[in-house]
């Protein structure tokens, strides 16, 4: 990769990531109702959360953001590395460190604030009804403190950091009690995580007694945004041709799983509680996608296919505030084409419906895109 080459395989896996909430799992959902089809309802099936310990697809959309948000880290403060003529983040000058983290503390304030409107702050319904914890905040934090330490450690360093941090998180749901539980309890009401959100946690939790984006378990996000910097360092740095460079990219990611894997028999794999397991396991699978779209896109050149996910990775932001809420995209769909699909199989105009809705996201999208306009934080 050369230095000043953007890496278009980030934008278009960010967009393949968000196509999945904005209206993906719709169309895949709607598509097993309709069809039967022994692999569409697979798929339908690997596009839920699991209830607790376990893994889906549907669970890895969210850690494949922020670890991308990492990755992004070194590669975009290429150009001030440049100038200041180091070769690793961490050897910045002191006054460029300091202006940097007035930015991103500027934008981890902002995507926590974000996440407070996705989550209907404005409503005004009262305290008690309203719910702090979101997934921006959540990428917003740990990106934050992800970035502070690329900053100020070696790659060295920065893996002692994310092995310190996996590792205290596991001892400290295994061995911290919890009043009325006690130690290593790792149920929804039971964990350490849980106890601390009842705790400390204002207004509403999301299962009451839980909040999958709580306090603790930001810990082991920062895990996560940690592993994308460390990736991006490699891409960006690595000695290595392209080709060998996606090739130990899949390998290492498959190692990640595989002890990810292993480690959830101890500590299981578990999205509301963001275990270390989890953090290992979705990361590999998170680093194998990027190799992947990296081999593909930036190393062979097939692109064509991925502008579709291109247009959403750029203003994903957007997209996801939108679609969760606050643009009624079915509405607009169906003004615009139910009536071409009441003229449809009635089985079948579900489907027709959901794949609207993609349809109008991505006409806004392209205006936007080829207007330059993205909404950056």
């Amino acid at each position: 990769m050369k230095d000043n080459q953007r890496l278009q395989s980030l934008d278009a896996l960010r967009g393949f990531d968000m196509f999945w909430i904005m209206s993906g799992e719709h169309i895949i959902h709607t598509l097993a109702k309709a069809t039967k089809w022994g692999p569409v309802e697979w798929m339908s099936a690997q596009l839920n959360h699991t209830d607790w310990n376990g893994f889906t697809f549907y669970d890895m959309i969210f850690p494949l953001f922020l670890f991308i948000a990492g990755v992004t880290m070194p590669l975009s403060l290429q150009k001030k590395m440049d100038v200041a003529g180091v070769k690793y983040t961490y050897l910045l000058p002191g006054e460029e460190k300091r202006k940097l983290y007035k930015v991103m503390l500027k934008r981890a304030l902002i995507l926590v604030v974000l996440g407070f409107i996705v989550n209907g702050l404005l409503k005004f319904n009262g305290l008690e009804n309203t719910r702090f914890p979101s997934v921006l905040g959540r990428i917003g934090l740990a990106w934050f403190f992800a970035g502070l330490i690329s900053l100020n450690f070696s790659v060295k360093g920065q893996v002692y950091w994310l092995i310190g941090i996996l590792l205290g998180y596991w001892a400290l749901m295994m061995w911290v009690p919890v009043p009325g539980y006690g130690a290593g309890v790792l149920t929804m009401d039971g964990s350490l995580e849980s106890y601390i959100d009842r705790v400390l946690v204002p207004g509403r939790l999301h299962d009451k007694v839980h909040d999958p984006e709580g306090v603790l378990s930001t810990l082991p996000a920062i895990g996560t945004a940690l592993l994308g910097t460390l990736v991006g360092t490699f891409i960006q740095r690595g000695v290595q041709t392209p080709l060998r460079k996606g090739g130990l990219l899949f390998a290492f990611g498959a190692a990640l799983v595989l002890t990810g894997y292993l480690w959830g028999f101890g500590f299981p794999i578990n999205k509301r509680l963001w275990t270390s397991s989890f953090v290992l396991y979705a990361g590999g699978f998170s680093v194998m996608f990027l190799a992947v779209f990296y081999l593909v896109i930036d190393v062979w050149g097939y692109r064509k296919w991925a502008f579709p996910f291109v247009i959403i990775g750029t203003n994903s932001i957007l997209i996801y505030m939108a679609a969760e809420g606050m643009v009624d995209f079915k509405y607009t769909a169906g003004f615009v084409f139910n009536g071409l699909i009441q003229y449809a199989p009635l089985l079948w105009q579900p489907v027709f419906a959901a794949m609207s809705v993609t349809f109008v996201q991505l006409c806004l999208l392209y205006v936007l895109y080829r207007n330059k306009l993205f909404l950056k934080i």
